[in-house]
Order: C-alpha cells, then sequence, then structure tokens
C-alpha cells in the first residue's frame, strides 16, 4: 500500500508517470538511475509497524545515510518520510545537500500531506539547478527496452 501511494504521489507530480507493468513493483530502474530507497528498520513483522524498531536497524541505517552525505559532497537530495526517516537525516547539512520531510505514505499517514508534499517534482528542480538536466530522475518506471538491455 506504501509503494502505491508513493506511485499516486508521482503520478500528481508527474501526470505521465508510468507504474512498472503488471504491478510488479520492480524499483530497479531507480536504482540504475542513482536512486537509493533506504527504510529506517530493513525488516517488519507482517502487518505490525515498527516492529522491529530498536532492534539495531537504526545504527546500519544511520551509518549509511552519514556515509552518503559525507562521501557526495556535491549534494544529494534526501526523501525523509516519516518521523523515523526524519530522525535519521536530522545531521545531514542542508547546506550541502537538499532534505525533504513529510509524512510516510502509509495509508495510515500518507493523508497528512504526503500526496501534496510534491518531493518528485523538488527533487529534479534541485538536481536540475545543482548538475544541470542530465542530473534529473527519470522516475517512469515502465521500463524500456534498451534500459532492460534489449
Amino acid at each position: 500500500p506504501s509503494l502505491q501511494n508513493i506511485y499516486k504521489c508521482l503520478k500528481i507530480d508527474y501526470p505521465s508517470f508510468s507504474p512498472p507493468p503488471k504491478n510488479s513493483g520492480l524499483l530497479t530502474p531507480w536504482s540504475d538511475r542513482g536512486v537509493l530507497l533506504l527504510n529506517a528498520c530493513l525488516t517488519v513483522r507482517a502487518h505490525a509497524a515498527n516492529s522491529h524498531a530498536n532492534k539495531g536497524w537504526e545504527k546500519f541505517t544511520q551509518k549509511v545515510i552519514d556515509t552518503v552525505a559525507a562521501k557526495r559532497t556535491k549534494g544529494v537530495v534526501f526523501l525523509a518520510w516519516g518521523k523515523p526517516a526524519e530522525m535519521r537525516v536530522k545531521g545531514v547539512s542542508a547546506s550541502r545537500h537538499l532534505v525533504l520531510r513529510s509524512p510516510h505514505p502509509s495509508p495510515l499517514s500518507a493523508h497528512r500531506g504526503f500526496f501534496e508534499c510534491g518531493h518528485f517534482r523538488k527533487t529534479n528542480e534541485w538536481l536540475r539547478e545543482r548538475y544541470g538536466v542530465d542530473g534529473e530522475i527519470d522516475w517512469d518506471l515502465d521500463v524500456k527496452p534498451e534500459e532492460a538491455g534489449v
């Protein structure tokens, strides 16, 4: 459901957005374009949000975020969706990087402002200003044959 809400938000920012075919949820094209998706906790008990919080994942994900922020000195965009994500990015330099915060896309909280956050559009605006047109992310997930290596 959270991923479906992400797709809805993308469709608001980019009406031509196409999710992956057959509802596959394949997000590899984003990874290939430099997008890292990272939850504060990388596992959860089914249907129990935050059930694996405070089990050690936060230390790992914090290290990933700190490393990306330190090594990517020209700047990256951090999309912090939800309170746990906001906690993870609080030390990220806002002068070097773009940090965007909003409610989490889960059905429990997306209605509190996630759909209106405009993060995908704001990400590309910042990347275009910083890196030029080639820095923008193509958010489309309908993989084209040339991207699939065909």
